[in-house]
């Protein structure tokens, strides 16, 4: 269901959010199902070690494109905000994500470093982008709007993400060797789909704002620092946005690993067949749209600092769930009698972290907007890009180095950690005080360049 809002008509909500359902292809398809595993297995193959190279490559990749994001993300937003370009800034990052997927046909096994260079490349670009889309959440959703618009986003991003990978595994098969030829299909099938289905949000995403001529005396990159500067300056008065930034970085630290490792993990230490691996997906997808769905109507009634804290102690209970598969496929043999292979125990983590994922990402986002004056939202939502990419960087790192020494399925325990410190951070997060602050600067017009 589609739903207009105080700010923006049904069209414009439904064209913002099919971003969300267009892009969802290259998270699911490169990232999370089809790709990671191919770079880790086929085109890197050390098999002999576990794949502990072609996971610390692959970690590697990732964060760097994320420390890109970390180092850019605040300014452009910053640009954008004083020069009303957040419509181009988008198109950028979006035609560099479907052309730089699209090279990946051309990754071979042993194309080591071309593979990691187009990785990184891509999901700089894809990453950016959604900065520069969450940017607009202020501009078409009111406060108390933004959970179930937010939401809406994020369950039609699950739901073009299982669309897309179904077709995907049904038209192109296996991750294999003997398969590589139609498999390879994989990254300009992902860029198609983003590129097709992200036409409705050019089309009628607005461009709302008033563009400013520049100061005399400096360019776009000179304005751009000289704003963050001044909003770091002025931290203290978004002390709520900032703590909460905080408790974002670690939390999605822990998303990121997820994200990037679930399939490999299944994979590599639950054994998992074909058939399985398919059913993990359609479970986690379908349990994500649900939950970002459902969880966006909550937010608005219950608030989103109680959203947001809830998705996190879900997110601890999936982690160990994971992390216990085996044992407790183990245990339900020993204590039950009843044979349940680990693969099929690991859908019910699947279901509990698919909940969690949906409805973590909705939470984060909507916070953000809410503590954003409409003046400011891109560059803050710069931030909060920032903060998602440093998380990114800093959880792939770890657990790349921590599966390099440890194994997999121990370095997955890192991920709870993540999870129980954004918790207690949160918890100095006044959700009030900070929406009282976005409204007063509303109510203050622009902030001088």
């Amino acid at each position: 269901m589609i739903w207009a809002t105080s700010r923006a008509p049904r069209r414009e909500v439904f064209g913002w959010a099919m971003f969300d359902f267009a892009n969802q292809a290259y998270t699911l398809l490169i990232i999370t199902v089809v790709y990671g595993d191919l770079y880790t297995r086929l085109i890197v193959g050390d098999a002999a070690d576990d794949f502990r190279l072609g996971n610390l490559l692959w970690s590697g990749a990732l964060a760097l494109s994320y420390l890109a994001v970390v180092v850019t993300a605040p300014v452009f937003g910053a640009i954008m905000d004083y020069t009303a370009a957040k419509k181009r800034f988008l198109f950028v990052s979006y035609a560099a994500t479907v052309i730089t997927t699209t090279a990946l046909y051309w990754v071979e096994p042993g194309y080591v470093v071309l593979g990691f260079l187009l990785i990184a490349f891509s999901n700089y670009a894809y990453s950016i982008g959604e900065a520069f889309i969450a940017g607009f959440l202020p501009d078409i959703a009111a406060p108390g709007e933004m959970g179930r618009v937010s939401g809406l986003g994020w369950s039609l991003g699950y739901v073009g993400g299982m669309f897309a990978t179904v077709f995907t595994v049904l038209l192109l098969g296996e991750v294999s060797a003997e398969n590589f030829d139609r498999i390879r299909w994989v990254g300009p099938f992902a860029a198609a789909f983003f590129l097709i289905c992200a036409v409705p949000t050019f089309l009628w995403l607005r461009e709302r704002g008033t563009p400013r001529p520049l100061p005399a005396g400096i360019g776009y990159a000179g304005l751009g620092v000289r704003r963050v500067a001044a909003t770091l300056r002025g931290i203290h008065a978004t002390r709520d946005l900032a703590v909460f930034l905080v408790s974002l970085l670690l939390s999605m630290a822990g998303l990121y690993i997820v994200i990037s490792f679930a399939f490999i993990y299944g994979a590599q230490v639950i054994g998992w067949d074909e058939h399985v691996r398919m059913l993990m997906f359609i479970v986690t997808q379908v349990c994500a749209a649900a939950g970002a769905l459902g969880f966006g109507l909550i937010q608005d009634r219950f608030g989103a600092k109680r959203t947001y804290m809830l998705t996190l102690l879900i997110w601890i209970a999936a982690i160990l769930m994971i992390w216990g598969t085996p044992m407790m496929a183990a245990g339900f043999r020993a204590w039950l009698g009843v044979e349940w292979q680990a693969q099929y125990v690991f859908l019910a983590a699947g279901c509990v972290a698919g909940i969690a994922l949906g409805s973590c990402q909705s939470a984060g986002r909507t916070m953000v907007g809410l503590f954003s004056p409409r003046s400011r939202a891109a560059e803050l939502f710069g931030f909060w890009g920032l903060a998602l990419k440093a998380a990114g960087a800093l959880g792939l790192i770890s657990v790349g180095l921590l599966q390099a020494v440890v194994g997999l399925q121990g370095a997955i325990l890192f991920c709870g950690v993540l999870f129980a410190a954004a918790f207690i951070v949160a918890l100095a997060v006044d959700e009030a005080r900070g929406r009282g602050y976005a409204a007063a600067r509303d109510a203050e017009g622009p902030p001088p360049p």
